[in-house]
């Protein structure tokens, strides 16, 4: 029972908000961020790799039914917290974690085979073109998984993405072991064909350079859960690079409730499969929530999972405007509406917990994760 109400003051503190004096700017609220800590790792046996990519998640079921669906037990948030760590020399952990609240805080299932389009009336993205777009951000934030998705800098060296990026569930994808992350940059001018064409006839042509992945964080509830609706609940993923990238970075941040955000809209940019080779900008309107899930119709194709959905909110502290991550892109829903199928794209949110454990693979150090 004890663990019952720990469990609620957990939930509840994604409520617990200090409120704006600022009428006219959308402000980023603060929260009271829990403390995740390891609490004991075990050698895994070596992953097989077998598993094929998976570029979107289709799951059947939708807000109604999350709504609908029993408060997890405190054991169970626990274990759907707790993680495997893959390595680059194909090793693989388990770490269980403990969950805590520090007093005087300052402040998929399978559904039905149809065609699904994930674009909704006109298509509204933006393909990116020009090194001086690309290059700056936020756009140079966005970055391409050898394995097809999309992933957000987070960090000097680490990449949020989408955990069925990575892991369908039962088993690490073709090319885990050795996942790389893309970063476009432009071609060289080498005197070759079309080096006598100006910027102006055309863009400037891109490429992708690499970084390999030293190892990659999977939350238990993705890997455990991905055979029922839990599982989309914790499609995310934590990427560290072997190097520091070098570029500016977004931080994560805990989301505001959907009627908080600037104009009720997220963005996201990533690399859709429509569009080879192109960075692909939306934004669009959020029409439901879970405390979990932000639905939307954001115009996206496979390839684009994975995005890191963020907004632009005024930072008090800091008297600045700022974008954070608080969200990662999943993929698809038909939801079955009164009767009627409808279709979402779904965003997984970053709530206090999962904040707290996001940041703690990021630092190491729960001190530096106080604030979401």
């Amino acid at each position: 029972m004890a663990g019952l109400s720990t469990l609620i003051l957990l939930l509840c503190a994604a409520k617990d908000v200090v409120p704006s004096s600022s009428h006219w700017k959308p402000t980023w609220p603060s929260y009271r961020v829990p403390v995740i800590l390891p609490q004991s790792t075990l050698n895994l046996d070596k992953p097989q790799f077998d598993a094929e990519a998976k570029l979107e998640v289709v799951s059947p079921c939708g807000p109604a039914c999350h709504k609908s669906s029993p408060l997890p037990t405190y054991e169970e948030v626990k274990n759907y917290l707790s993680y495997e760590t893959l390595y680059a020399n194909g090793s693989l952990t388990e770490t269980e974690v403990g969950i805590y609240i520090l007093s005087n805080s300052g402040d998929g299932s399978q559904g039905k085979t149809r065609t699904k389009r994930q674009i909704y009336g006109y298509d509204s993205r933006f393909s990116i073109f020009g090194k001086d777009f690309l290059l700056n951000y936020p756009f140079s934030t966005s970055v391409k998984l050898s394995t097809g998705c999309t992933g957000t800098l987070v960090a000097e060296k680490h990449v949020l993405t989408a955990a069925h990026c990575i892991h369908d569930g039962k088993s690490y994808v073709k090319g885990a072991q050795k996942l790389r992350v893309g970063f476009l940059k432009p071609k060289l001018k080498d005197g070759s064909k079309g080096a006598n064409i100006t910027n102006s006839a055309m863009p400037e042509k891109m490429k992708f350079q690499w970084i390999r992945v030293k190892r990659t964080h999977v939350p238990k509830g993705w890997i455990k859960g991905n055979a029922n609706d839990i599982g989309m609940d914790y499609d995310y993923a934590l990427l560290e690079l072997k190097k520091p990238h070098k570029r500016k970075f977004m931080k994560i941040g805990v989301s505001p409730p959907a009627r908080h955000l600037p104009g009720g809209r997220i963005h996201f940019s990533g690399y859709d499969n429509d569009r080879p080779g192109n960075l692909v900008y939306r934004f669009c309107d959020v029409k439901d929530e879970t405390y979990d899930l932000l639905y939307q119709q954001c115009d996206a194709q496979p390839g684009a999972s994975g995005s890191g959905v963020y907004v632009r909110m005024w930072k008090r502290q800091n008297h600045k405007w700022e974008r954070k991550i608080i969200g990662i892109f999943s993929g698809h829903q038909w939801v079955d509406m009164n009767g009627t199928p409808q279709d979402f794209n779904v965003a997984v949110r970053i709530t206090p917990l999962k904040y707290a454990q996001i940041c703690y693979w990021i630092k190491g150090n729960y001190l530096d994760c106080r604030e979401g």
